[in-house]
């Protein structure tokens, strides 16, 4: 008797994942021989029971296609809205696995789905997952597919906003993606030709960037791209979430870490705005004329690149092997050219940041890159 496996995508659209849709696919029904189903919008799909049969010809053509075929959605399993109400579902989901008599289930996700899928692998199911996002913050793999098409678009943006910058004595500031992790505005930065680089794990100084600004207008450089990823914190700011994440790691009673939590909250809440905040400061302090442009989820779409086709079919066909040697409960990450099954117990809940000494912060740093600090 064939396996039977289920798959889903979760989280955030992001170019590649109908490769890996198909990579796994192919693999599984023609080279295992695997029957496979889809369920659609992630987890509240598995929850509803709201799925897709495949077949050799349903992934044919998908593969140069942005977005994902079978939907997506941010829902968590241990906390999901139905009816008005804030649920564990998982039980819920793990009939819907036991009803279709499946031997596993594939889950292609960023952070907040390896968290997941490991909740769903403590129910009993048998569960894998591949590392999809544009922000390359999965722990324990090389890089996740999604970011490489980002990354590419981001640089393109900078590219045709340095002709605008340059002929009108401009400051440009690009807003890029990235809450917690600058590898997408540290990369596209540094191919982009940017002049600063902001991100999140290396607070800045306004004074700083603006002087960094002036040296270049007293050159004879009227013109300056700050590419800043959204998540970029002033050093001012930067202390006091310092702060407010200390209170809650050391929190000693629920009360008090509820607080804490809450005023974290707040303070990424009052963030929201900050590039425009960037943009204005820098225009006042440098008397150069600024303008913001907000790159938002531009970067998530269209025809996913050559090499995030690549690694997505790459790490869906191992995929499909691991599920045929029986084995579960692990992330296929990439590792050079090949791959391996990390523990999702060592991945979940983790986050990959930029090094203070990685080499590309490096790299920023010896061409004349200002990053702010």
């Amino acid at each position: 008797m064939s396996k039977s496996i289920g798959i889903l995508t979760a989280g955030g659209d992001s170019p590649g994942l109908n490769a890996a849709i198909r990579g796994i696919g192919k693999a599984a029904i023609g080279i295992h021989g695997f029957d496979l189903i889809g369920f659609r919008d992630g987890f509240r799909g598995l929850m509803e029971n709201r799925i897709i049969r495949f077949d050799k010809d349903s992934l044919s053509g998908i593969l140069t296609t942005g977005g994902t075929m079978l939907g997506t959605s941010r829902d968590k399993p241990h906390a999901m809205s139905v009816g008005g109400k804030t649920l564990d579902m998982r039980d819920a989901m793990l009939e819907v696995y036991k009803r279709h008599h499946l031997d596993g289930l594939v889950c292609l996700g960023g952070g907040g789905t390896q968290k997941n899928a490991l909740r769903l692998q403590e129910t009993g199911m048998n569960v894998i997952t591949l590392p999809k996002t544009i922000d390359n913050d999965i722990a324990r793999t090389d890089v996740s597919f999604g970011f490489d098409t980002a990354m590419t678009i981001a640089t393109d943006a900078l590219d045709r906003l340095h002709s605008t910058a340059h002929s009108h004595h401009r400051i440009i500031v690009v807003e890029i993606m990235g809450h917690r992790a600058g590898w997408l505005a540290l990369g596209s930065g540094i191919a982009g030709g940017a002049d600063v680089v902001l991100i999140p794990e290396i607070p800045y100084n306004v004074g700083t960037i603006a002087e960094a600004i002036r040296r270049r207008s007293r050159s004879g450089k009227r013109f300056s791209i700050v590419a800043v990823a959204e998540g970029a914190f002033s050093d001012e700011d930067a202390k006091k979430v310092g702060k407010a994440g200390t209170l809650k790691s050391k929190a000693k009673t629920k009360e008090d870490a509820k607080k804490a939590k809450q005023a974290l909250a707040e303070l990424y809440a009052a963030h929201t705005g900050n590039t425009l905040r960037l943009a204005a400061q820098l225009e006042e302090l440098t008397g150069l004329e600024s303008r913001l442009t907000i790159l938002g989820h531009l970067q998530r779409g269209g025809t996913p690149s050559a090499n995030d086709r690549l690694l997505a079919s790459r790490l869906g066909t191992t995929c499909a092997d691991l599920i045929a040697k029986g084995q579960f409960g692990v992330m296929v990450a990439a590792r050079g050219d090949g791959t391996e099954a990390v523990p999702l117990a060592e991945v979940a809940g983790q986050k990959k940041l930029v090094p203070a000494d990685h080499p590309w912060v490096s790299s920023a740093r010896a061409v004349g890159t200002s990053l702010g600090d």
